[in-house]
């Protein structure tokens, strides 16, 4: 398809602003976008009008049925498919949708993970229609963005608290900018742009992975003789069969108005990126999640398998998600932009100030809000940020808060033009910083990049965390600010910047977050190196956590609880369903493959010395002694794996039956995988009952 016809695809599917201006009568459409715009009530005769027009929009494109379209504390997205159909008395049937339809829908609540909020009795839950995320159409069914909470109105999903987090994030930022004289600032919304990691595979060798079906990732498999060290992947060409998958996966996202924006190669073998532009916080979640299930459905098409999981395979990079986040005033300013002269902007360097004491005093939760069984295992493996959590400011930001620590003014540096030596190449400045890859939450010029989100996670939890305690931040900014007089009100917001840097200054690194020697440096800080998901869970009840959720009506304290609950609940039986795969394809195929390949080796050996008097049989014997070995101590890890496994039945506590999973688990899968690998290594592909690393990661073209 030509490019001149991307326009016209793009949001051909949504039912948008443009669509809702062109259909709705003028009052109707001003109440709509009064709610997206302000938050207000929606009458039920706007909804039965709305509902009306969106019916005969979709029914022009095809669709049949609707669907409350909503996010389950699964992390995936829920549907139930209702038709437009109503019988009459002739035998026939007309189409019909009402506003009350629209508006809210009543999905079995028990069935869902509310970590004891809702008993299996207790059923009756509510879907509730979100307008300020447009309404789309797939596979013939209109999809309707919807929250999704219990009988007693307690949330049951993400959406709810995103959006509780947008409003008091922009109530406390309007604030703060009314105090600084920007009175015509009536809303601030955070805007994020997730780049989406993923991997594809051949999906017929996906197939034969009981690991990757079941998991989502490699349990066991030796490495391939070539992996990434020799950096040629990234950015590298794009296999043409790859290329046509990156260009329909485009299309069928710019139908559902996803801004799919960047494509390229990742770092790892068969390792790809997609990277949007920039929305609005709740639209970009929802497109995220529409991303990753458009990027498995139009995967199965090429027949690939699309891996989202944090670490599909061992010894190469894992996938993240880098949740690029910033804040724009219905003015359209950028309240991250430093300008020309940051040393003097006061505006900028109260919000800067504001989000680095938020990321300090809340930087447990930060780690809680990406903490899953899959991504353990990426961070802080020297491929993805260290779980402390830290900021990069950049070079010259950081010679800006010096002189400010000094009591300096600032000079900023001289514009350089980038040299090269060759004199043919196009002059340009170069960027006053450069960027830090190892950085967990790093400013890349006019926003932050929070790099620590796993490739499967819903980005809802990171921005949740994030607002809310930027509201919190930006709230104290207020309240010392609030009665100053303002012809004083620029030196005493410099003075409060000082204060802040000089309380909250131990969370800005800008070195090498790989290292050792940081880690040792974080501890001396007093930072928190939360390594795995049992040891950060229980700081999402920690009381001054709970308090900034309650005090900002994100969440109440048993909706607090309940998470804490679901998602470590969610880690054991991650681990436990892992674990049980892998005994299962240890003991029933492995463990077959291994034996038949010692079989043919002791024939031949024996054939061998029967031919040939006197024969050696070297080699036979040594792979025979080493495949003996290899499996002497599989047989005794999957006792011990049993054993174990056995013994968390008896847990009760949801915390202590997940660091069970944790400590003993996990390192009981490894003491199996590392003999079962050796042997891999020596066994003949005709003997084993899977595709090797080599298969699964070069075998695209």
């Amino acid at each position: 398809m030509s490019t001149t016809s991307v326009p016209e695809l793009y949001g051909s599917l949504v039912f948008n602003d443009k669509v809702m201006r062109e259909r709705l009568p003028k009052d109707i459409y001003k109440a709509v976008h009064k709610t997206i715009q302000n938050g207000s009530h929606l009458e039920l005769d706007v909804a039965n009008t709305v509902a009306a027009t969106m019916k005969e929009w979709a029914l022009e494109l095809g669709a049949t049925h609707f669907t409350h379209w909503f996010q389950p504390m699964t992390g995936l997205t829920a549907e139930k498919h209702d038709s437009f159909i109503s019988p009459t008395e002739n035998g026939g049937v007309i189409m019909e949708f009402s506003g009350k339809e629209l508006v809210k829908g009543e999905p079995d609540a028990s069935s869902f993970p509310s970590g004891g909020l809702r008993a299996t009795f207790e059923a009756r839950g509510y879907t509730a229609w979100d307008p300020s995320s447009p309404a789309f159409i797939k596979d013939g069914t209109l999809y309707i963005p919807t929250a999704f909470c219990s009988y007693s109105g307690e949330s049951l999903d993400k959406k709810t608290p995103l959006l509780r987090s947008m409003e008091t994030l922009s109530d406390s930022a309007t604030k703060l900018l009314h105090i600084l004289g920007k009175e015509k600032v009536t809303r601030v919304d955070t805007t994020v742009g997730s780049e989406q990691e993923y991997f594809l595979i051949d999906k017929d060798l996906y197939n034969e992975r009981e690991d990757l079906m079941l998991t989502g990732r490699t349990l066991i498999g030796a490495p391939a003789p070539k992996g990434q060290e020799m950096e040629d992947h990234y950015f590298g060409v794009l296999k043409p069969k790859v290329s046509e998958f990156m260009h329909d996966l485009d299309q069928e996202l710019w139908k559902l108005g996803v801004p799919a924006k960047t494509k390229h190669n990742e770092v790892a073998p068969s390792q790809h990126e997609l990277a949007p532009v920039f929305e609005t916080a709740n639209i970009a979640v929802d497109h995220n999640q529409l991303t990753m299930e458009m990027m498995k459905k139009v995967a199965d098409k090429h027949n690939y398998a699309c891996l989202l999981h944090e670490k599909p395979f061992e010894g190469i990079n894992g996938s993240g998600k880098h949740n690029n986040w910033s804040m724009i005033t219905s003015e359209g300013e950028n309240l991250l932009d430093p300008g020309k002269t940051p040393g003097k902007n006061v505006q900028f360097l109260l919000f800067l100030m504001g989000i680095v004491s938020a990321v300090d005093e809340y930087a447990d939760l930060m780690r809680v809000s990406v903490a899953t069984a899959g991504n353990d295992h990426r961070l802080g493996a020297n491929e993805a940020p260290p779980a402390i959590v830290s900021i990069y400011v950049g070079d010259e930001l950081e010679k800006v808060l010096e002189s400010i620590e000094n009591g300096e003014d600032f000079t900023a540096s001289d514009s350089k033009q980038l040299e090269t030596g060759a004199h043919v190449l196009p002059h340009f400045v170069q960027d006053n910083t450069d960027r830090n890859r190892t950085s967990p939450f790093a400013f890349t010029g006019n926003k932050f990049e929070f790099r620590m989100p796993g490739s499967s996670l819903s980005v809802a939890d990171p921005n949740i965390v994030l607002n809310t305690a930027v509201a919190e931040a930006l709230d104290q900014i207020c309240a010392k600010l609030e009665h100053v007089d303002p012809k004083d009100l620029e030196t005493e917001a410099m003075k409060l910047v000082k204060e802040l840097l000089k309380k909250h200054r131990r969370i800005i690194f800008n070195g090498n977050g790989y290292t050792d020697e940081w880690v040792a440096e974080a501890e001396k800080r007093g930072l928190y190196n939360l390594k795995s998901l049992p040891e950060a869970m229980p700081q999402i009840k920690a009381k001054k956590n709970k308090e900034l959720f309650e005090k900002h009506h994100v969440f109440t304290e048993i909706e607090i609880d309940s998470r804490y609950e679901i998602y470590l609940e969610n880690y054991s039986k991650t681990i436990r369903i892992e674990a049980l795969t892998m005994l299962e394809m240890v003991k029933k195929d492995f463990t077959d493959g291994l034996m038949a390949y010692e079989t043919a080796l002791t024939d031949t050996a024996i054939q061998k010395k029967q031919v040939l008097a006197g024969a050696k049989c070297t080699l036979e014997t040594s792979i025979l002694t080493k495949l003996d070995t290899a499996s002497e101590a599989i047989g005794l890890a999957v006792e011990k794996l049993e054993k174990d496994l056995a013994e968390t039945q008896k847990i009760t506590d949801s915390l202590a039956l997940a660091t069970a999973y944790h400590d003993t688990i996990l390192a009981d899968m490894d003491a199996l995988r590392a003999p079962v690998d050796a042997a891999e290594e020596m066994i003949p592909e005709t003997y084993l009952p899977y595709p090797t690393y080599s298969k699964l990661l070069f075998s695209l073209r």
